[in-house]
């Protein structure tokens, strides 16, 4: 028997009163998983800065799951930055993801902090350790990077500045997250590095984000998707098999623990959730 791996589920800032339904329900059904954390993006130059600081609070007021804020460099300002440190420090908040982040249309300079290591070099200078801070990592490798090599040195450059542990983009080999691991943890990489998981849902837009963010999704699985992708049930079976296999192979691997994106929504992560047994207290054979 092994123990369980962490669970967290990542959401997004809701623009809308549906989208605020909807990421509620999300929200309350996945705390009977016991997440170690729930995380909450920040858009592109910081666009949704106001409305990921309001979801934060709302998570650590109203539910007893620890809340993880994005913050992405590109477009930031150091004074903009030492605000939000400031003001996520007077709610209590412990926990932090730090990121580059995408370059905004029609943005020409990319602001005072480049890269992901930057950043995270001017929160430990101006925090400490007062927060356990997740950094992003590439197990296929990041789309703009000039090599598979070049991408992981920036990936150490990033826990050399003081990252507490890593969170993948999300995956469908688990072949490549153990090479990763293995390639990590060959230049020094001691942190923990938990599989980003996507579950899958329609096609087209798995297609566009994959194509997008640099994750290969594997020929097979994208052949059988475009066959299923006018039978929309049928899909979602397929694709929780298949994530639900992912996940376990990834676990029985050694993971140390599974990042949901969840789209804010619910039904099929929790579906995945729920045939690996995954919750409080609960081991896996």
């Amino acid at each position: 028997m092994s123990k369980a791996p962490s669970i967290s589920f990542e959401f997004f800032p809701p623009r809308t009163e549906k989208q605020q339904e909807t990421f509620l329900r999300a929200r309350e059904a996945f705390r009977r998983y016991v997440p170690e954390y729930y995380s909450v993006t920040f858009g592109a130059g910081g666009s949704t800065r106001d409305r990921t600081l309001e979801t934060i609070i709302g998570i650590k007021d109203q539910t007893d799951v620890a809340p993880a804020p994005h913050i992405s460099c590109i477009g930031t300002e150091a004074e903009s930055v030492r605000s939000l440190l400031e003001a996520y420090q007077r709610a209590g908040i412990g926990r932090l993801v730090v990121l580059r982040g995408d370059m905004p249309s029609g943005m020409a300079a990319t602001g005072e902090f480049s890269h992901a290591n930057e950043l995270l070099e001017f929160i430990r200078a101006e925090t400490g350790d007062h927060f356990h801070i997740e950094v992003a990592c590439y197990p296929e490798f990041h789309p703009q990077s000039e090599n598979a090599r070049r991408d992981l040195e920036n990936f150490k450059r990033k826990i050399d500045a003081g990252a507490n542990g890593a969170i993948t983009q999300y995956f469908y080999n688990p072949d490549a997250y153990f090479r990763f691991v293995d390639a990590a943890r060959g230049i020094g990489v001691d942190v923990p590095i938990t599989a980003g998981i996507m579950p899958i849902t329609n096609f087209t837009q798995l297609a566009r984000f994959s194509d997008g963010c640099g994750a290969e999704i594997p020929q097979w699985l994208r052949a059988r998707l475009a066959d299923y992708q006018n039978d929309l049930d049928s899909l979602r079976a397929f694709g929780l098999d298949v994530v639900t296999e992912l996940c376990r192979r990834v676990i029985e691997g050694g993971a140390p623990g599974i990042h949901f994106y969840t789209l804010n929504r619910a039904r099929a992560t929790s579906a995945i959730c729920d045939n690996l047994g995954l919750g409080a207290n609960q081991d896996l054979a």
